[in-house]
């Protein structure tokens, strides 16, 4: 593993966690390299407008990002606008595409957030967890066939055709999700939401099963 491109790849990583930027001492302490080391990766970003510095001299991210980001799961991110948009009307609440990424970790690939919703949930995509946690995880787990162990959750998800777990992700948030059906019969993707209450959760997992349904026929 090459150490100069990880701790480049790990300052991108750190920056991104915070919006109002760090400065180059802040950087080099977070991703453990002296100054020096820290200084020569933001130079080398920067040359790639993958970073740039703000007018109080701060390290936020660059508009190079975007150009990388956008070809990335591209035909399903299209596809699945649509979906999420209207389940997060439908259900008045946040509504979220979800990947897996190898055998232990989701990670949130689109969020689309009602509108004019006074209270929602909201966070960023990119946001990774571990597949055995949060309602998304537990929807794709459920949809294998079932594993010695196995949480009760993942069980009860593979009868009901959908998954629901509460402040296993963010605290006091209510996650309900279904996995996307693949032609291989390995789920990859899971449609959800996120929810602070719900008076009728079956309501809701109709509703968000409809819409992994969906999009699993517009993939096909």
């Amino acid at each position: 593993m090459s150490k100069t491109l990880h701790h480049g790849l790990l300052l991108l990583r750190v920056v991104s966690e915070h919006p109002q930027g760090l400065t180059v001492s802040e950087l080099a302490d977070a991703i453990s390299v002296h100054r020096t080391v820290a200084h020569r990766l933001v130079r080398t970003l920067e040359a790639h407008q993958l970073c740039r510095r703000d007018h109080q001299r701060r390290v936020v991210l660059g508009t190079g990002l975007v150009s990388l980001a956008e070809p990335v799961q591209q035909d399903l991110r299209a596809l699945a606008r649509p979906v999420l948009d209207e389940l997060a009307e439908n259900t008045r609440a946040t509504a979220h595409l979800l990947v897996r990424e190898g055998d232990t970790q989701m990670r949130a690939l689109m969020v689309v957030e009602p509108r004019g919703a006074l209270v929602h949930v909201s966070f960023r995509p990119g946001q990774t967890h571990s597949i055995e946690q949060g309602s998304g995880g537990v929807a794709v787990l459920a949809h294998g066939p079932h594993r010695e162990g196995e949480r009760a959750e993942v069980t009860e998800a593979r009868a009901k055709g959908y998954a629901v777990t509460t402040g296993e992700v963010i605290p006091a948030v209510t996650g309900v999700s279904a996995a996307v059906p693949a032609g291989n019969g390995r789920a990859a993707a899971s449609i959800g939401v996120s929810v602070f209450e719900y008076t009728d959760l079956d309501q809701l997992g109709t509703m968000v099963s409809r819409a992994a349904r969906s999009l699993g026929e517009l993939l096909d």
